[in-house]
């Protein structure tokens, strides 16, 4: 049994380095480290990447596959959740260092599956929804260049939370924690629950718009 590490970089500011340091300091040793240099995440689908084919030649039931977040995996909601479905058809247990979550396919009780699913299904719907908000944010960015030097851009209402603490509330409401409980455990205020509670696409935009 093997503990891997997938890493992947799509732009020159992003280091692959940095999330092995990253891992190792969540505790983490690898028998193997694989990883894709300037690959999109978005236009890009994992099997599609020259290190991503390797990732799916080497990985055996049994291994364990460490990622910095679903979001290295893809930035497309369809090619994430399949791939980490894919993974733990296998007996593959996927790993993330943020929030240090973990999808196993060993289960068979159907409420901890549908758990797991749904926990699946956000984050990998937030990796998009990031990926999509940044994209829009760089056009914007263009444009304001184009049309007015030193004028402010508008990026909205800054996030009084960071993205672990959005991850953390996404994911104990997917577990069926009530506003009030999520609310003390995270240290945010029940409004501040509630905005991403009713509107998780939006708050992550908006913690992408922040560069949060």
């Amino acid at each position: 049994m093997s503990t891997i590490l997938y890493a992947r970089v799509s732009t020159a500011d992003q280091t692959l380095a940095h999330q092995r340091t990253q891992a190792e300091a969540a505790g983490y040793s690898f028998d193997m480290v694989i990883a894709d240099d300037g690959v999109s995440g978005v236009s890009v689908s994992l099997r599609d990447r020259p290190e991503g084919r390797r990732l799916f030649d080497v990985l055996r039931s049994g291994d364990t596959l460490v990622v910095r977040w679903v979001d290295r995996l893809g930035r497309n909601y369809a090619d994430v959740t399949e791939t980490i479905r894919e993974f733990m058809r296998r007996g593959v247990v996927v790993k993330t260092i943020i929030n240090a979550m973990t999808f196993d396919g060993a289960t068979k009780d159907p409420v901890q599956m549908a758990v797991r699913d749904a926990l699946i299904g956000f984050m990998a719907a937030t990796a998009q929804a990031q990926a999509e908000a940044t994209k829009e944010a760089q056009k914007a960015g263009i444009a304001h260049a184009k049309a007015a030097e030193g004028a402010t851009k508008y990026k909205g209402r800054k996030p009084t939370f960071s993205r672990e603490q959005f991850t953390r509330v996404a994911e104990m409401l997917a577990q069926g924690a009530g506003v009030s409980d999520v609310s003390k455990h995270t240290g945010l205020t029940r409004q501040t629950v509630y905005r991403i509670k009713d509107d998780p696409t939006g708050q992550a935009k908006a913690l992408e718009a922040w560069g949060l």
